[in-house]
């Protein structure tokens, strides 16, 4: 990294922590899960949070393949700054099973490994069409724990300020099953309350960030599932019994033109120059 680069890169962020630090939500005593997670859900957050966080299936459980390189796999002692939600550019199954959820994973951390040539899956989080919420990257559910944050490889640029949580599917035109939406929202409002983040700032798509008509240009998550940010955050912040005053709207395009095969900016990118590791 040039000297440029790393004062730019540094001044990046010490700005979003000051935003951080300025804007942390201070969370109302309510409790929170979907009714389709509930089944699945454990006593309560690890943190005693209002906040009910929904069933993490481990890496253990799907049975995940180790890192390239542990050590390899950086762990920042602070929050992240940023929620960002994806679509993975997936077929929209029917197939809402448990298995085919741990199978998910499995394909997507080998396609991340094996084609990408990165250490790990991309994502620290990941949720099944059917619902399932899994744990991505190695050491990602016990940072969330403690607060820290595991470096990901899932948005160009920022992914030392961002947790990324990528959903299964492809959501140009459709939009995610009842089931993944509620764990979606569940999902960000544990993050929220975890990290301390407001939701109406902090949630993001992958194209707030790698926005169109630049050289990272993303659809990412798809014009439809990005129209549903808005909502997202005004669901994310009553659950949390947070004011939701006049919403929070998107800022970047909100229909973006369909790209062609190869089908690189339906997702991507997740790399950039300012990242390390991978």
């Amino acid at each position: 990294m040039t000297g440029d680069t790393e004062r730019s890169w540094m001044g990046r962020r010490g700005l979003l922590s000051g935003a951080l630090a300025s804007g942390a939500a201070v969370v109302a005593g309510n409790s929170f899960l979907a009714p389709e997670a509930q089944a699945r859900a454990g006593a309560g957050s690890a943190r005693d949070c209002p906040v009910r966080r929904p069933r993490l299936h481990t890496r253990e459980e799907w049975r995940a393949a180790p890192p390239g390189d542990p050590h390899g796999v950086m762990v920042e002692p602070f929050a992240p700054a940023l929620i960002v939600v994806h679509h993975m550019d997936y077929p929209n199954t029917t197939d809402y099973s448990l298995e085919h959820a741990f199978q998910l994973s499995r394909d997507c951390q080998y396609d991340h490994m094996h084609n990408n040539g990165w250490n790990d899956i991309g994502q620290q989080l990941t949720i099944s069409r059917g619902g399932f919420l899994m744990e991505g990257r190695y050491r990602s559910a016990k940072a969330i724990r403690s607060g820290d944050h595991v470096v990901g490889a899932q948005v160009a640029n920022w992914n030392t300020a961002s947790i990324g949580i990528e959903n299964e599917g492809t959501y140009i035109t459709e939009l995610p099953p009842d089931a993944q939406w509620h764990t979606l929202v569940a999902t960000c409002a544990w993050l929220c309350d975890t990290y301390g983040l407001p939701p109406m700032t902090a949630i993001v798509g992958h194209r707030d960030l790698n926005q169109p008509g630049t050289s990272l240009a993303t659809e990412c998550p798809g014009n439809a599932l990005y129209r549903q940010l808005p909502n997202l955050r005004k669901q994310v912040s009553e659950a949390m019994g947070l004011p939701v005053g006049d919403g929070s709207p998107n800022h970047v395009a909100e229909n973006v033109p369909a790209s062609t095969p190869p089908r690189e900016k339906d997702h991507g990118p997740a790399k950039g120059p300012l990242d390390p590791g991978r």
